[in-house]
């Protein structure tokens, strides 16, 4: 049985943080904001809450795939250095244009709207954003992943793995990932579900709240990918600290739910 070297661990912690990152993408939280909706709305409640989890492993299954493919196209070879820098440039232009937009939709929602997260691949898949079939949102899941800069995060699994035995590696790698990915989209979608169920002031004013966090969080890490490519000293201090970014992350947003999840107790469901 082929064994785990130690030095490989933190990888894999790495690895899981990534993907709870990569979970609150704002193009993901806005898709599995409109899914959860629209199967809400239409009675499908259990399903409302199983949304994200649902996207989250449709998504994930590509991800590996992708890994483990890369991995072994490239055994024998280098990944092209290229793919690392217009990875950076394809998210930071993502994340910029979805927290512009998602800033806008924050302060141009009326007060007495929850705020809806917006999205730019959900729009590109017509009818399957309201899917009312568990199938179907795992495949809306698998079609966001057809995109550049997750493709290019699978790769870098692959060439990370190579150093350590290959296909077995990048496939664990992978798999950390969309756990990760899964704890956040998930909890989303139960999020979501529930300010669907209590739609009073401090749902809308919980609504916002993470609205602002998730949109101006899009903005840093954008401008910390970018300032990597022009400040080769900026890019120096993040060299080994990307687990630590990503924790904080991480704790900048549970710090800002609790604050929402506070505020949306602070009133009682009226029935």
């Amino acid at each position: 049985m082929e064994t785990i070297p130690s030095s490989f661990y933190p990888l894999v912690s790495l690895a899981f943080v990534l993907g709870m990152k990569h979970g609150m993408d704002a193009d993901h939280l806005a898709t599995i904001d409109g899914l959860t909706r629209a199967n809400a709305t239409a009675g499908r409640t259990g399903l409302a809450r199983v949304c994200g989890l649902l996207f989250s492993l449709g998504h994930g299954c590509v991800v590996c795939i992708a890994a483990v493919a890369t991995s072994v196209l490239f055994q024998q070879g280098a990944i092209p250095a290229w793919m690392n820098a217009v990875g950076a440039w394809v998210s930071a232009f993502f994340l910029l244009l979805l927290g512009g937009i998602n800033l806008y939709a924050v302060f141009s929602t009326p007060s007495h709207e929850m705020v809806k997260m917006v999205g730019i691949k959900g729009r590109l898949l017509g009818n399957l954003k309201y899917a009312g079939h568990p199938l179907l949102i795992a495949l809306v899941g698998a079609l966001f992943a057809l995109s550049f800069d997750t493709l290019s995060q699978a790769a870098l699994f692959s060439a990370t793995a190579t150093q350590y035995g290959g296909v077995s590696h990048a496939l664990l790698l992978a798999c950390c990932f969309m756990s990760g990915m899964i704890v956040t989209d998930a909890a989303n979608g139960l999020w979501i579900s529930h300010l669907m169920r209590r739609a009073d002031a401090t749902a809308r004013v919980a609504s916002r709240i993470m609205g602002i966090t998730v949109a101006l969080l899009s903005l840093v890490v954008a401008l910390l990918g970018l300032s990597r490519q022009f400040f080769p000293e900026v890019a120096a201090w993040q060299e080994g600290r990307e687990l630590f970014i990503g924790i904080a992350i991480i704790v900048i947003i549970a710090a800002c739910f609790l604050i929402a999840r506070y505020a949306q107790q602070r009133v009682p469901v009226v029935t």
